[in-house]
């Protein structure tokens, strides 16, 4: 498969949408922490229909001198802190991250990933921000492209919000399990296919009429 490309990387020119969503402890990725990371790489089946594939996700330690917002702690629910929380350091969230979206890369015979967000300059603001920081090499996302699922629903639902556009898209949506890094990627991930396939079907249609 990775000699050439499949029917998936034909459809974004090469690239690999994958779904990405970060919670952090404010909204400047160069001196706030960033506390979870989640990745939804999706797959295409036999009929040409997006669906998940995989996810990976991580909690964070953060970075040493990361300033932590307490508003933006308040929001999210996060306490970098509790205990119970199984958290690594950011090269290591990275590195669990960027593994599999490399090797979904190469299987699908795809030149890059390119990161799918709700409102994404966040997402990739502080992916980068970490990728800085720790020094990794090989970050398989395209550093400033990326796909904007706030203006996709937009323009199909009328809605930008995220959670009223999962409830516009007829996807089922829970607000005590919301801003989690892993729950709101799984969303956003639903609500990229489900826009994805809506658009192959109206193709489809206008192509046998």
């Amino acid at each position: 498969m990775s000699a050439e490309k499949s029917r998936l990387a034909q459809r974004f020119r090469g690239y690999l949408p994958v779904i990405v969503d970060i919670e952090s402890a404010g909204f400047d990725p160069k001196k706030h922490a960033l506390l979870e990371i989640a990745a939804v790489i999706p797959a295409m089946d036999e009929e040409g229909w997006w669906t998940i594939k995989e996810v990976h996700s991580a909690h964070v330690i953060p970075f040493p001198g990361a300033e932590l917002d307490p508003s933006a702690l308040e929001f999210n629910g996060i306490d970098p802190h509790h205990p119970l929380r199984i958290a690594v350091d950011e090269k290591e969230a990275l590195q669990k991250i960027f593994q599999p979206v490399r090797s979904a890369v190469k299987k699908q015979g795809c030149t890059r990933a390119i990161l799918v967000g709700h409102n994404p300059a966040f997402d990739l603001g502080f992916l980068n921000a970490a990728v800085e920081r720790t020094g990794l090499k090989r970050n398989p996302f395209h550093p400033f492209s990326s796909f904007d699922t706030a203006t996709l629903a937009g323009l199909v639902y009328g809605q930008t919000v995220l959670a009223k556009a999962i409830k516009a898209a007829g996807i089922e949506w829970d607000n005590q399990q919301a801003h989690s890094a892993r729950y709101d990627a799984e969303k956003t991930a639903e609500l990229f296919c489900k826009i994805v396939n809506r658009w192959e079907s109206l193709s489809r249609a206008s192509t046998s009429d």
